[in-house]
């Protein structure tokens, strides 16, 4: 089996956010490819109900890969094999999370202190796989003292990964500071795999920008799609020499909002699928007019109809002051 990552638009995996419905969502609005939200080898092991169900996925999220994460190849290679066991299109293997509580059990960006174990890591993911592509996503280092990115990307390449994704920000920055798209071309230009380039990807201009200076052949987008879908349609539109279409307006963003939410609300029930829905709300309306207030109403919605009622009001109010 075979990925094709050339000139695609990838969902960024992000922890509590890109579920199942939200990737649905991206599918819809253009992403070409999806990513799992990260999951724990040791919890694939271990068979953890919570890390289980983040293997769930749906035909309509295709391509679609599982990204897991440890520090013991063993077992990093039996959770490949139990990811494999899902069919997705492709494995990948997170070198890159800055978070605290990963990088404390030696999981994530910690991995980029150690090269050799990196790659380990990978062999032992590759053979358990079988036919299933196996990707990974590394940062830049573990601080500006340990920029060793070239490296960690070889063993990866020798050991045999299909593809190679990179976060220009070492494990230090977090996500402060200003990703270097340099390092993205460094690691282009040495690649035998496909690079995917990620960091600082807000607007449709910066995926642009992304492919032109660094010749990567994908482009990874995260926090820029959180309450912002429309990133990857109006991408596509550049990408195709069109012009942007800009901006979607309040009714376009309450459509998606709520096709949104009646997904969660038919998965989850009413009540809780509302409260859980809430988070994204405030993403879809963060750029609007009189977003706190509106924010502020949304939040305290427990049934969907309500949802429904705030938004029709919210867009006569606006109505009302533009025609005076």
């Amino acid at each position: 089996m075979s990925m094709d990552f050339n000139g695609k638009l990838i969902l960024a995996p992000l922890a509590g956010i890109t579920d199942s419905i939200f990737r649905r969502v991206c599918r819809k609005m253009g992403a070409d490819v999806t990513w799992s939200e990260m999951v724990s080898a040791n919890g694939l092991v271990q068979e953890s109900d919570r890390t289980s169900r983040l293997l769930r996925f749906t035909e309509a999220e295709r391509p679609f890969g599982i990204q897991i994460f440890g520090s013991d190849p063993k077992i990093m290679g039996l959770a490949a094999a139990k990811a494999a066991g899902c069919e997705p299109d492709f494995i990948d293997l997170n070198f890159c999370c800055p978070v605290r509580k990963v990088v404390r059990k030696n999981g994530g960006a910690s991995l980029m202190r150690d090269p050799k174990l990196v790659g380990e890591i990978a062999r032992e993911a590759i053979q358990a796989a079988g036919s299933i592509p196996v990707t990974a996503k590394i940062r830049s280092g573990w601080h500006a003292g340990m920029l060793n990115y070239l490296e960690v990307a070889g063993e990866l390449i020798r050991s045999g990964i299909s593809a190679l994704a990179l976060h220009p920000r070492t494990r230090a920055q977090g996500f402060s500071g200003q990703s270097k798209w340099g390092q993205i071309s460094e690691l282009v230009r040495i690649s035998t795999v496909p690079v995917i380039g990620s960091g600082d990807v807000f607007t449709p201009s910066d995926v642009l920008e992304l492919f032109d200076t660094t010749g990567c052949a994908a482009v990874m987008i995260g926090r820029g799609a959180v309450g912002n879908p429309w990133i990857f349609s109006r991408a596509k539109c550049l990408l195709a020499g069109q012009d942007d279409p800009g901006e979607p307006q309040a009714d376009h963003i309450f459509q998606l909002a709520l096709e949104h939410a009646q997904m969660i609300v038919k998965e989850h029930g009413e009540n809780y699928g509302v409260i859980m829905m809430r988070k994204h709300l405030g993403w879809y309306t963060k750029a609007l007019t009189e977003a706190s207030a509106l924010r502020k109403e949304l939040f305290a919605c427990t049934a969907l109809d309500e949802v429904k009622t705030i938004f029709s009001d919210y867009l006569e109010r606006v109505q009302c002051i533009q025609t005076g």
